[in-house]
């Protein structure tokens, strides 16, 4: 892992390349997720049973394909009792935390006979997307699932993708059984997303789609919102931490490696204002590094896509990292609350010595669903109110409606509108 002093020409093409790392479209996926989404509109189950004998090698029929309360049943007396606690108090964390997001309806009359305010409504129906597979990632089903249930939602249905023998991992189904998922599908992929986007026979068509997924399923997702709404579309993972001569060496290189160890196009990156401090942390990096099982991986990340990076301040440090907007940011500093001031994009920050970036993907109750590639800067995490919609509402008596008529049909005739001018005159007295 490199060690760059911003002040070299380097440090910039370091961080264009993390752009550039988001902005990569693939126009042969597209091409595929173009022609997968369109047998599932045209053929229903059909395509998606179909697609699953293709891709995952296992044939279903519209009967197998959706979970039964059996196989949820087996699945919860599979999995380990401390696994099932430890998942227990991680969905109350994260129902308390978003239980805070809840947003009321609201009325005010700010003059006689005029009643304005705002309707909150949670969406009927919503897909959560779950990758299958060697990776299995109950915890995303729980941040999932649990702001749409504080929501309100009526309907969450989750598809995830099966195994050669047609069964859904058991924690995956644990997970979906604590949070109260309602119906739960064995598909996964692009067809999956067209299934909850289009609905079939089998499969029903959802208000919006959230979740994780690969290249193919996060180019589906892309492609059919509009007909659904979405969560965001995620890239590569990525950590920033910052360090001062506070910060413990070892701690830091742990950190960047938690995020490092999920992709090779993950990026890790640590800004510190002491050059000794990045040839420590470089050092326990090196160290770490051979104790992986996904040594490979991780080493991979960090020649890419890693970097230490020498300011020569903080205040140097966190407008770097306004210029990045990380997915997750550390603040590994003495004083991390007056840093905190300094900060105005990043999806999580951990602050601190002890708040590493793993307490945010399982237990503390945050949302661990966040924007990636610098789109902190206008993406907020997954939220209670990713869930919900807003109704304006408006009402005037005739009283209140004639004060205000003038003004309204003067503003239509301006805009050349006539009809709308003839819609209030006709109600005036």
């Amino acid at each position: 892992m490199k060690i760059i002093s911003w002040s070299d020409k380097e440090g910039e093409k370091y961080l264009e390349a993390l752009h550039e790392r988001q902005r990569d479209t693939n126009q042969e996926i597209e091409r595929k997720v173009q022609i997968l989404l369109e047998k599932v509109k045209e053929k229903g189950d059909e395509a998606v049973l179909e697609l699953t004998r293709e891709f995952d090698k296992v044939t279903l029929t519209p009967e197998t394909m959706k979970v039964s309360s059996e196989e949820i049943q087996d699945a919860l007396e599979q999995v380990d009792e401390v696994y099932i606690e430890a998942m227990k108090r991680a969905k109350e964390n994260i129902s308390r935390f978003h239980q805070r997001q809840r947003q009321l309806s609201w009325f005010e009359n700010p003059e006689p006979g005029v009643t304005l305010g705002q309707k909150v409504t949670p969406l009927d129906k919503v897909g959560i997307y779950v990758p299958g597979g060697t990776a299995a990632y109950p915890s995303s089903v729980l941040m999932n699932a649990m702001p749409a249930k504080v929501a309100g939602v009526s309907r969450i249905i989750m598809a995830t993708p099966p195994d050669d023998k047609g069964r859904v991992n058991p924690v995956i189904l644990a997970a979906a059984a604590l949070a109260g998922v309602d119906e739960i599908y064995k598909i996964g992929g692009a067809q999956a997303i067209g299934a909850l986007a289009f609905g079939t026979r089998t499969v029903p068509q959802v208000d919006k789609i959230t979740g994780p997924g690969n290249q193919y399923v996060a180019t589906a997702k892309k492609m059919v919102y509009g007909q659904v709404d979405i969560d965001m579309i995620a890239g590569p993972s990525e950590i920033l931490v910052i360090a001062d001569d506070d910060a413990d060496p070892a701690y830091v290189a742990a950190d960047l490696l938690s995020q490092a160890e999920h992709d090779e196009l993950s990026s890790a990156i640590c800004i510190t204002t002491s050059q000794l401090m990045a040839e420590t942390i470089q050092q326990k990096l090196e160290k770490q590094l051979k104790r992986l099982d996904r040594e490979s991986i991780a080493r991979k990340s960090l020649e890419d896509y890693g970097g230490i990076w020498v300011v020569d301040s903080l205040e140097e440090a966190a407008a770097l990292s306004n210029r990045m907007a990380p997915e997750h940011l550390e603040l590994c500093v003495e004083k991390p609350f007056e840093l905190l001031e300094k900060i105005r994009h990043a999806g999580a920050i951990f602050m601190g010595h002890y708040s590493p970036e793993p307490l945010g993907d399982y237990l503390a109750g945050p949302n661990h669903v966040l924007p990636t590639g610098g789109t902190a800067r206008f993406y907020s995490p997954l939220s209670v109110e990713d869930f919900v919609k807003k109704s304006s509402i408006i009402y005037y008596t005739q009283e209140a409606m004639e004060k205000v008529a003038d003004d309204v049909m003067l503003m239509a005739e301006k805009e050349g509108l006539q009809a709308h001018g003839k819609a209030i005159s006709i109600r005036r007295r």
